[in-house]
């Protein structure tokens, strides 16, 4: 039977201890022999209002010490079934997001090369863009979930074509998504202008505002969306402002009215079945989370991520 890596026990070393990793794995410098790894941009330089993701993947990191190998609810269990670790973060050009660009580009070029599916702690929202770059290389267009508060189609933030607020209208530009196997769940908020997320939709990708997710499961939405994206390679990109900032203060963007952790959740969950090849989740800014719960939702939704990708034995009975 293969050995796969296993995360630090809280009973060998306490959970206030141990490796700084996510959920305390072991860190190798490169993607080889992984199935699925972790992996920190600690990118803030295309955020427009408040900064701080930078600090996001060492933050997430912190507060992930907590979470265990197996998932109670789905009896998920992916340290019986993948070979995970954390390689770290990618070393980003604080002051050139051309470079930075580049260097992304480049990275998950060679995590993608040794067949591994990355999950990615950011970082601001800019990066989904380099990495479906380098997805299409080896996938072609890629379906895309995409949970926030804000669509990110932006034409141009003060001029600029490339910030965390104009990720997917470059992304469907380059077609390195495809529209019509796009989701964007939990829009809301004020716009620039009165049709401000009605782009995507008129090239056919689904749009769920808030509002038609206030006070109701999503368990029933993700069925339709799982339809939608059929059997080819998906991408799932989740900014933590899609959570109401009561649960998720800790952003650069908040928007009041958002969706709950539960939701977030199932959402998620419901990705199970699809062929997810990579996923992130953004936008957490430290300064901003004195309490920390922020990481700590991002570094579970992280997890959850890892339950549902592709290969994930579930235990039964």
């Amino acid at each position: 039977m293969p050995s796969f890596n296993q995360p630090l026990g809280g009973n060998e070393m306490p959970r206030f201890g141990g490796p700084a990793t996510m959920m305390r794995l072991p860190t190798q410098p490169t993607a080889q022999g992984l199935d699925a790894c972790f992996v920190g941009v600690p990118l803030d330089i295309g955020v427009s209002n408040r900064p701080g993701t930078r600090f996001g993947p060492r933050q997430i990191r912190a507060e992930s010490c907590m979470i265990r190998p197996y998932n109670m609810a789905t009896r998920a269990a992916p340290f019986e079934s993948l070979q995970v670790a954390d390689i770290g973060d990618v070393a980003i050009n604080t002051f050139n997001m051309t470079e930075t660009l580049r260097i992304l580009e480049e990275a998950y070029d060679d995590i993608l090369s040794h067949g591994c599916r990355p999950l990615t702690l950011g970082g601001d929202h800019t990066l989904p863009l380099p990495i479906l770059r380098a997805m299409k290389k080896v996938y072609g267009k890629v379906g895309l979930i995409h949970v926030d508060a804000h669509a990110d189609v932006n034409e141009h933030m003060f001029g600029e074509r490339i910030a965390h607020g104009t990720p997917f209208r470059r992304a469907i530009e380059e077609e390195l998504i495809d529209p019509k196997r796009m989701a964007q769940i939990g829009l809301r908020g004020t716009g620039y202008a009165a049709d401000d997320f009605d782009w995507t939709a008129s090239l056919g990708a689904r749009v769920v505002p808030a509002e038609e997710c206030w006070h109701k499961s999503l368990t029933p939405l993700m069925d339709e969306i799982r339809a939608q994206m059929g059997d080819g390679p998906v991408y799932l990109t989740f900014d933590i402002d899609a959570l109401d900032p009561g649960f998720a203060p800790g952003t650069g963007t908040p928007e009041i009215g958002g969706l709950t952790p539960i939701q977030g959740i199932e959402i998620i969950r419901g990705c199970r079945g699809l062929n997810i090849v990579g996923a992130d989740c953004v936008e957490v800014s430290p300064p901003y989370d004195p309490s920390g719960n922020t990481a700590i939702t991002a570094a579970n939704l992280l997890y959850e991520m890892l339950c549902v990708l592709p290969g994930v034995q579930y235990r039964t009975g």
